[in-house]
């Protein structure tokens, strides 16, 4: 049983036949993944061949117009193999942050190729000398997610005097730049190479100095979508990836898997039965508003129109909730199999703590309900939550 991979799937331009071996590759690599604590290159370029990382390029650069919704079904898809490439391939919508660099730098940047591989770390903006033409750039930034396979990045920087309304300051650099640190240790997502970057003295050129979330210099759907509603999307559809891949377990032993005590199997206890009806239940709801919402502001946005305040913060709240949702379905899941799931080679103990570091995120956390509710009762919310 695999209710997500049913659906949608049609409308996706990607080939089916290639898309499933390439995922049971991934089931397969989950240890390799892990141990080395990235994701291997060569899967890296699969997604490439695949056009995922073209899915936000113009399509005037090269990109294949993909729709947020398809993009989104995709990395729910590869999440279900392994969450920390999930994590990983969700950065394929990153190009999206080149958006307000001048369109002359874009066409520089994809005169090669529009499956470039771009990859930051924002957080903390570290200040910035201005000199003639441009900047020079020292500091170090935590969580750049997928910098090992990365062939540009951008780092967070401030420049005295400047103002950008909230929205971070971003220096975009080849990755020779940057030094990668591998610093991260973590009990979930622990193949998502969020190592810390390393920038020092590096001069970065004005037509590489972008506002995260401004205007795009080019006209085009997938630039025009919000870019923080939709960062915060591809990390919710991890963590709903990885708890169907936790269902899904839980029904593959639910009827060879035998009690030590001699009780009867999973599949024929009550409270089993009881617990995956609402697991169930619980998903395919946040599944369905999440969508919903992705569909009705992408087809706003490409008519042309401004997405109004209030469907920005169902963006925001659905993948929250839906973040939410899929971590408390998989812990589910890992109760009601007992002791089985806490063995560290079992994959619920996998599910169980990638669930629970996506829930964690800035993007997901408890903060981002509070901006919700300040939507719904008129204040303002913090800078850059409808960016």
């Amino acid at each position: 049983m695999n209710i997500q991979s049913n659906t949608g799937i049609d409308a996706l331009p990607l080939d089916e036949k290639a898309f499933v071996s390439h995922l049971d590759d991934l089931r397969e690599r989950r240890d390799e993944f892990r141990d080395q604590r990235y994701i291997s290159q060569d899967v890296i370029e699969t997604w490439q061949a695949f056009g995922l990382y073209r899915s936000f390029v113009p399509r005037q650069l090269g990109g294949n117009g993909m729709q947020a919704a398809d993009f989104l079904r995709y990395i729910e898809r590869i999440s279900e193999a392994d969450g920390s490439a999930g994590w990983v391939a969700s950065f394929g919508f990153a190009s999206k942050y080149l958006s307000s660099l001048p369109s002359e730098t874009l066409n520089k940047v994809y005169s090669e190729s529009p499956d470039l591989v771009f990859a930051g770390a924002i957080y903390p903006p570290q200040p910035a000398e201005k000199v003639e033409g441009g900047v020079k750039v020292t500091g170090r930034w935590k969580f750049g997610s997928g910098c090992m396979g990365a062939s540009l990045i951008g780092v967070g920087i401030s420049v005295k005097g400047g103002e950008y309304g909230g929205l971070p300051m971003m220096a975009v650099m080849p990755t020779e730049q940057v030094t990668i640190e591998q610093t991260w240790d973590t009990i979930g997502m622990t193949a998502t190479g969020s190592h810390d970057l390393v920038v020092k003295d590096q001069f970065v050129p004005d037509e590489f100095l972008c506002v995260r979330g401004a205007a795009p210099s080019i006209e085009d759907t997938g630039y025009l979508y919000p870019s923080l509603a939709m960062a915060a999307q591809v990390l919710a559809v991890t963590g709903s990836g990885v708890a169907r891949a936790a269902i899904d377990h839980v029904l593959s032993v639910a009827h060879s898997s035998k009690s030590i005590t001699g009780a009867p199997s999973f599949g024929d206890r009550q409270n089993v039965q009881i617990h995956l009806g609402e697991c169930e239940a619980k998903l395919e709801s946040a599944r369905a508003w999440f969508y919903d919402r992705t569909r009705v502001a992408w087809e706003c946005v490409d008519a042309g129109e401004e997405l109004s305040r209030e469907l920005n913060m169902q963006l925001r709240l659905s993948a929250s909730h839906l973040a939410r949702t899929g971590a408390d379905v998989t812990r589910t899941c890992f109760e009601m199999t007992g002791t089985m799931g806490i063995f560290n080679a079992h994959p619920l103990s996998r599910f169980l703590t990638d669930s629970m570091v996506t829930a964690q995120h800035a993007f997901l956390a408890e903060g981002t309900f509070m901006n919700a509710g300040k939507v719904m009762v008129g204040h303002d919310q913090m800078p850059g939550y409808d960016a």
